[in-house]
């Protein structure tokens, strides 16, 4: 009997590599698919795309498969970097994973292994499980909640569901690790890509300057007291804290700054002092759709738990579906703090993720 071809995503990481071993111990044809999403290395060599090739490839020569490349970063301009800059042109702080796992990696990159690798199913390292109950997928938490990733995958449909693996689904990163160090991998102590793999985190504002430049403006607090000049309104998000440089002025009680609004128009940041100041919390949010992975039954009102951000602390939400001036509104169980426009707000039914939506404006707990 001929065996199902499985194309796995191989990134030059860890837990893609060890997916691969784990697939081929399942029995299936295993071949992997090297992608570069951007076409400049970093000069710094921060998780360059040519190391992790050279990574991908020694792996998979290990292993004894075939490893394919493409390259998507034409797509990756067009239609997910070129959104990510404009969100931060609008004020918001985009999740530029959550656009890339749907637009080009279960997307483009998907009907790709299907169309010209003719596969049978598409894998990739991602730490989410699937299940199959009466003919419809289901996605759910992986069994490793620090390294669960179903938050970043809830753009995903039913019927995608079913052409996916993912194998480390019942797998601790820790396992994971040991794995790769027993079946002798070189990369079993290569560290985690963390943010846009392409962008050095602390070189986030000088990577962003290139697209976005620099305009000085006021920092107030609410009542209007100037308290120094920022950079750009673009550079500064809902909660911050750090890079304010604003620590020392009018700070009597010693309680850091964080940032609470954006006046776009006029260019001004917003601060108050304390986390548990009552301006940084919110009753809820507004979106303007909400993606299910499956169908729901169109009740007025869904009772859920809400993650607002990876590794967020999930709490209940109330989901009011009939619109109100073109939103759906979202409540919470209680006032939290640091809702951010532009981020992932993504639903739960315990263990299961039933869908996601991007947040538009927060619910504020003060005016």
């Amino acid at each position: 009997m001929k065996k199902k071809k499985v194309i796995l995503a191989m990134s030059g990481g860890v837990d893609s590599s060890v997916s691969a071993w784990l697939l081929l111990k399942k029995g299936y044809h295993v071949e992997g698919l090297f992608m570069k999403n951007w076409d400049e290395d970093d000069s710094n060599h921060y998780c360059s795309a040519k190391e992790d090739f050279n990574d991908a490839k020694s792996i998979c020569k290990h292993l004894g498969i075939l490893l394919h490349t493409i390259n998507f970063s034409t797509e990756y301009w067009e239609k997910v970097f070129k959104s990510f800059i404009l969100e931060y042109k609008k004020g918001r702080t985009p999740n530029p994973d959550v656009l890339c796992n749907k637009i080009i990696k279960f997307n483009i990159c998907l009907n790709f292994t299907f169309k010209c690798l003719q596969a049978n199913y598409f894998a990739t390292g991602h730490y989410a499980k699937i299940k199959k109950k009466k003919n419809k997928y289901y996605l759910y938490r992986a069994i490793d909640n620090n390294k669960d990733q179903s938050y970043f995958l809830y753009t995903l449909k039913s019927q995608i569901l079913s052409k996916i693996i993912f194998p480390l689904s019942n797998i601790k990163k820790k396992q994971t690790r040991k794995i790769a160090k027993k079946i002798k991998l070189c990369v079993y102590k290569k560290k985690d890509s963390t943010g846009i793999c392409f962008i050095q985190p602390k070189k986030f504002n000088l990577f962003l300057n290139q697209y976005i430049p620099y305009k000085v403006g006021k920092i107030l607090t609410m009542s209007g007291e100037f308290l120094g000049l920022h950079c750009g309104y673009e550079y500064y998000t809902i909660g911050q804290r750090k890079g304010l440089k604003i620590g020392g002025k009018k700070n009597k009680n010693m309680y850091p700054w964080y940032v609470v609004k954006k006046n776009i128009k006029l260019n001004i940041i917003l601060v108050v002092q304390g986390s548990n100041n009552p301006y940084l919390l919110s009753y809820g949010f507004l979106t303007k759709k909400i993606h299910w992975i499956n169908q729901i039954s169109h009740n007025l009102k869904v009772k859920c738990l809400v993650q607002i951000r990876h590794q967020h602390r999930p709490i209940i939400c109330y989901i009011y579906l009939k619109t109100k001036n073109s939103y759906i509104q979202i409540f919470f169980d209680k006032p939290i703090e640091n809702i951010t426009p532009g981020q992932s707000a993504v639903f739960y039914n315990h263990e299961k993720c039933i869908g996601g939506s991007i947040i538009c404006k927060n619910i504020p707990y003060l005016p």
